[in-house]
């Protein structure tokens, strides 16, 4: 037990769940699209849909696509800064099925770059969250250490090419979790190292020939 799992963290209310877990969601979403949202149809499944505007899920999921903190004191007006900055948005019910946890929520997001995304991700308790799906890959993702993202094509040697980059740049790998569509189709690397990647590594691992995308994740927590 830490000092976290005793008093909670810290944030703009009410709900460490609905709001410090929603503002983590929509930081790690944003991260995940690696440009700032500028569209964003957000589905929301289970508990966040009953109860997201008593709780202000709302704001807060808006605050995280935003680049806000979980105690920044703007979550209340972030539904209005959204429109001044003109992020398109729009907030659904839906059912996801009775394997998702009760507090999950799925964005669709195009950035400024015209780059698109699925995020899919559920706050799990005490402003914890937990990314379970990108575009489509079953993955599992916390946002508790900085990451580095890769979309790849399946091919041997690969990871050893990207973790030898890593190397080089005296970055320490952390945990790594591979997942993939089908043996030899595409697979996205998750890496989470001890310290932040410069945008120089990113950029050679993007130039790796079974790499489709790059992108470094920093931490929510």
């Amino acid at each position: 037990m830490n000092l976290m799992d005793i008093i909670g963290p810290v944030m703009i209310g009410p709900s460490s769940s609905h709001t410090a877990g929603a503002v983590r969601l929509g930081l790690l979403a944003a991260g995940i699209l690696g440009q700032r949202p500028v569209k964003a149809g957000i589905e929301l499944h289970g508990s966040f849909a009953q109860t997201y505007k008593g709780h202000g899920t709302d704001m807060a999921l808006m605050a995280g696509l935003m680049g806000w903190a979980p105690d920044d004191a703007r979550i209340p007006q972030a539904l209005d800064y959204a429109r001044e900055s003109r992020l398109d948005f729009n907030f659904a019910k839906v059912n996801l099925g009775e394997l998702a946890h009760p507090n999950t929520v799925r964005f669709n997001l195009t950035g400024k770059g015209g780059m698109s995304c699925s995020v899919t991700g559920s706050s799990v308790g005490g402003g914890q969250v937990c990314v379970t799906e990108i575009d489509a890959f079953p993955v599992e993702m916390n946002g508790a250490l900085p990451a580095v993202l890769v979309l790849h094509r399946d091919r041997c040697g690969v990871i050893a090419l990207v973790s030898g980059h890593l190397a080089e740049a005296g970055v320490n790998i952390a945990g790594m979790r591979v997942f993939r569509t089908d043996r030899g189709g595409l697979a996205i690397m998750i890496i989470e190292c001890d310290q932040p990647v410069a945008p120089e590594t990113i950029e050679k691992i993007k130039s790796l020939a079974a790499v489709e995308s790059a992108r470094f994740i920093a931490s929510v927590v």
